[in-house]
């Protein structure tokens, strides 16, 4: 889930005038005080060392209590350059002309899209093609095509990381015990199962998803070592656990120093994507990642998602999935050179079964928008003919692993 906020914002400003970093703020109408950004990373071209200044003319109130007044991350997609449809009637009569297969009035817009990922908030969005928008003509630095598709990359992934290394984190945790097929005493460095892997993961999954819930819940005034010490002896309690050993509290704040330094990673931006990783790029998530970005380059060149589209629209879940789809497959494969070590392969499955999930369902996506005609046919017979390929070839790599992993165990 995001924050989708610009329907609350009155004016703002963006600033990427130093490279690297993106600052700024924003007014809201019916809150005072402005919010403050401060994000690693950088702005498409467009506003690639440049600084962008915007007023919504009709802002309404009900930003929550609990945005924080600071925001402080990393960058996802910043451009003011995308050319969308603009409908000339309201947005909610448009499924009325869709059920009649009319075509619905409107014009070519730009629209500004603006995203960030911090501790505080979680993901946010502002997507509008209402904005007034004022640009700086002369720009501090330019950016180059090749450090544009690169921090494309970065932006794509750097909600995964985030949530990925903390989740790796956690997931370091003891396992309960009476768990599903446990290592006997003398079999300690056998591989993990893949049951093992999908309940660490799950396990994972639902603090980090409680400690974010909480954050967003508690606002700027949010602790976020207290809450963790507190969810990790909630799972502890829930496990029904004896109170920890002066060993296993040891364990346990080493493993928040770890969690820590992983969010103070993604905020400052270090290394989000090493030299290292950049030298061993897996083929099949470069092939995805490739499409991705071309996906979301011609679905804005056709203007084929309407500004102010919901998520749920069949046009946003295509680049939605496929962009989660590639982010997961990067996740799970890059920074590797052949298959992982027969210890990994468990927890890499568990990564590539996300990955296909999401291909999955962008391929859902792909058949709603047949179905509904939103967008060319003979450009989405080819996208879903990639989709599929890759989805096929994902699911190939984890029979790999599987047979692998039994291997290991033979």
């Amino acid at each position: 889930m995001a924050w989708r906020i610009e329907e609350f914002v009155a004016r703002g400003e963006i600033d990427n005038r130093t490279r690297g970093r993106v600052t700024g703020r924003l007014w809201f109408a019916g809150r005072a005080a402005p919010v403050e950004f401060d994000l690693a990373g950088n702005a498409w071209r467009d506003l690639a060392g440049r600084r962008l200044e915007f007023v919504n003319p009709e802002p309404k109130p009900g930003l929550p209590a609990v945005f924080a007044a600071r925001q402080a991350g990393a960058m996802g997609d910043c451009t003011a350059s995308r050319k969308v449809k603009v409908p000339d009637i309201p947005f909610d009569q448009i499924g009325e002309y869709y059920a009649a297969r009319k075509p619905w009035p409107w014009h070519w817009g730009n629209s500004l899209y603006f995203e960030w990922f911090s501790a505080a908030n979680g993901r946010v969005v502002i997507e509008s093609a209402a904005y007034r928008l004022t640009i700086s003509p002369e720009g501090a630095w330019d950016m180059s095509p090749a450090e544009e598709e690169a921090q494309r990359r970065a932006n794509a992934g750097a909600l995964t990381a985030f949530t990925e290394r903390l989740g790796d984190a956690v997931a370091r945790s003891p396992e309960p015990e009476g768990a599903d097929e446990p290592a006997a005493a003398s079999d300690e460095d056998r591989p993990q199962t893949e049951a093992e892997a999908e309940r660490m993961q799950a396990e994972s999954d639902r603090l980090v998803d409680r400690i974010q819930a909480r954050m967003e819940r508690e606002g700027p005034d949010a602790d976020y070592e207290k809450i963790l010490e507190e969810e990790l002896e909630r799972r502890r309690q829930e496990r029904g656990e004896p109170p920890p050993t002066p060993e296993e509290e040891a364990e346990r704040d080493a493993r928040i120093e770890e969690m820590n330094r992983a969010m103070a990673e993604e905020e400052t931006g270090d290394e989000p994507w090493s030299e290292d990783e950049a030298d061993h790029k897996h083929p099949l998530a470069e092939r995805a990642f490739e499409f991705s970005v071309r996906l979301h380059r011609e679905i804005d060149r056709g203007g084929w998602l309407p500004a102010g589209a919901s998520q749920e629209h069949p046009v946003a879940e295509l680049v939605a999935m496929t962009l989660g789809g590639s982010a997961k497959l990067a996740g799970a494969l890059n920074g590797r050179v052949g298959l992982p070590p027969v210890r990994e392969c468990a927890g890499c499955i568990v990564r590539l079964k996300r990955a296909r999930g999401y291909f999955d369902d962008a391929l859902l996506a792909a058949e709603a928008c047949a179905e509904q005609k939103l967008v060319d046919g003979p450009w989405l017979a080819a996208a879903r003919r990639e989709l599929t390929e890759i989805a096929e070839a994902t699911g190939g790599i984890i029979g790999e692993l599987r047979a692998r992993l039994k291997r290991g165990w033979d």
